[in-house]
């Protein structure tokens, strides 16, 4: 009976522990850079923006430079209103698609669709807001960056999308929550340890930014451009 017990009570402190342990890892590696000899460009630079609802980040892009056209992969005819396909920049995010799609606000959170996204291995989604002329704001910060830099970011941020037989990108068509943005078909799978803020940081340290090693929250992207 006391083995039983004592057993019982390790299982409840590695349970406890285990969520205490994440953001001890999530602190340390997120604060250890990633790219440390990175110097911001000098002169001529693309400036993209880092923006986040506090849990979680995008990456907004210009749309159409001479490095990148964003149109074919998120054209204004996916869109409610496909007039904001003519705006000037995207916000391009990725996350699991059941919480996506269920919760539109944070009201329409539930424990089991939080679980299955940190816990599960949840098919993934490519989210697009198209903006137009975006401000600096406390929740949108701008980083400059070089042109190769950026070449190397959009590279990999196209290799995100899933592409149908046809070689374009796969629209949830329907299911966007405002009449600017769209959700696509991605690849991979969301998880506690490849989150929506991890595949921002992926994406930076793709293109050599300077980047923590490991950013699961909104907080290891953003705190770096105080």
């Amino acid at each position: 009976m006391k083995s039983a017990v004592r057993i019982g009570g390790w299982s409840a402190a590695a349970v406890l522990a285990l969520p205490i342990l994440y953001l001890f890892a999530a602190l340390i590696l997120g604060a250890i850079p990633a790219n440390r000899s990175r110097q911001p460009p000098e002169a001529d630079a693309v400036t993209i923006y880092l923006r986040t609802n506090g849990v979680h980040t995008w990456i907004v892009v210009p749309k159409v430079t001479a490095d990148m056209d964003w149109r074919p992969y998120v054209p204004g005819k996916h869109l409610r209103d496909p007039r904001w396909g003519g705006a000037s920049h995207v916000a391009l995010g990725y996350g699991n698609r059941t919480f996506y799609l269920e919760t539109p606000t944070w009201g329409d959170l539930t424990m089991k669709n939080a679980f299955l996204a940190m816990f599960g291995r949840g098919r993934s989604l490519m989210h697009a807001d198209h903006i137009h002329n975006p401000s600096v704001e406390d929740w949108q910060r701008p980083l400059r960056i070089s042109h190769a830099e950026y070449r190397k970011l959009a590279a990999h941020i196209a290799r995100s999308f899933q592409r149908g037989a046809d070689g374009r990108t796969i629209p949830v068509l329907g299911r966007g929550y405002t009449d600017s943005d769209m959700f696509y078909e991605a690849i991979g799978h969301y998880n506690a340890f490849y989150t929506c803020n991890s595949w921002t940081g992926e994406a930076l340290r793709a293109a050599g930014i300077r980047t923590g090693l490991w950013t699961p929250l909104s907080q290891s992207i953003m705190w770096r451009l105080d």
